[in-house]
């Protein structure tokens, strides 16, 4: 007598259920990454903060090579905070209560003093190097447009280009006489595409009447705001015409022949 076969397709049975079984459950088990309104895959919280320290470390040790009293500057904020604050502790009765407090401002301090020395670093590395005002304004915060080497000379005197909230800034670097000569070679050419749009012009530089290179920035940065951002907007598509760089500029400052390194303007930013 014939035996029947069970007509349930849904219980496991021999070596086909074993086979298949373990299929399923890496198919039901395999996570797919969340997308960021970029589209891109999110990044974790860990593995931006393993990001940020390797960063960190890097900065520390690019800078430690050129001040070697930083640790010790750091070690003297921090214990000079935590120190007042303890202080404080002691006069009111709770030193302990007031211990967590000095440590975490004790290691505020000491990552400012590590901030302000690694820019200080930065600056004396690109200062005088073909490049450097455009490596400042390129990490300038907030929308600004900048257009590197729209004019120069085979000397590497440089004008760049920023568009920006307060209008156009040109900014120059290299010979004064030759750099303040392109300059209003360079307003001449954007005069019948900006129209009543503000332009400014700096000269880069520790004489009179120019901006140090590690001021640039901040100057920038302070300068009136003329336009609004639709304004901005307009006024970039009408400049997209005019093109980018005429002149081969280095894309950013080499000190002794190395380029800056990512984390360098990374905290340079901060």
């Amino acid at each position: 007598m014939a035996r029947s076969r069970s007509t349930d397709s849904s219980a496991p049975s021999g070596k086909g259920a074993t086979a298949a079984t373990p299929g399923k459950a890496r198919r039901f088990g395999r996570k797919k990454a969340k997308a960021g309104k970029d589209g891109q895959p999110k990044v974790s919280r860990l593995r931006k903060l393993k990001g940020q320290a390797r960063m960190i470390k890097q900065a520390y040790t690019l800078t430690y090579r050129n001040d070697p009293k930083l640790p010790w500057i750091m070690l003297i904020g921090f214990v000079a905070a935590a120190a007042v604050v303890e202080l404080v502790g002691i006069l009111l009765g709770s030193p302990f209560l007031f211990l967590p407090i000095a440590i975490l401002l004790g290691v505020l301090v000491a990552m400012i003093i590590f901030g302000r020395r690694a820019q200080g670093s930065a600056y004396r590395q690109v200062e005088g190097q073909p490049g450097a005002a455009a490596w400042v304004l390129e990490g300038m915060r907030g929308d600004w447009r900048v257009s590197s080497g729209v004019a120069g000379t085979r000397e590497l005197d440089a004008v760049h280009r920023v568009l920006g909230r307060p209008g156009i800034v040109l900014v120059g670097e290299g010979s004064p006489t030759r750099v303040r000569g392109l300059i209003a070679q360079e307003k001449k050419r954007i005069a019948k595409v900006v129209g009543d749009t503000p332009i400014y012009d700096i000269v880069v530089g520790d004489d009179e009447g120019q901006v140090p290179l590690k001021k640039l920035g901040t100057h920038v940065t302070k300068l009136p705001r003329n336009l609004t951002a639709a304004e901005v907007n307009a006024l970039s598509r009408r400049m997209s015409a005019l093109g980018g760089a005429r002149m081969p500029v280095p894309g950013g400052p080499l000190p002794g022949g190395r380029q800056m390194s990512v984390s360098q303007r990374q905290v340079r930013r901060r």
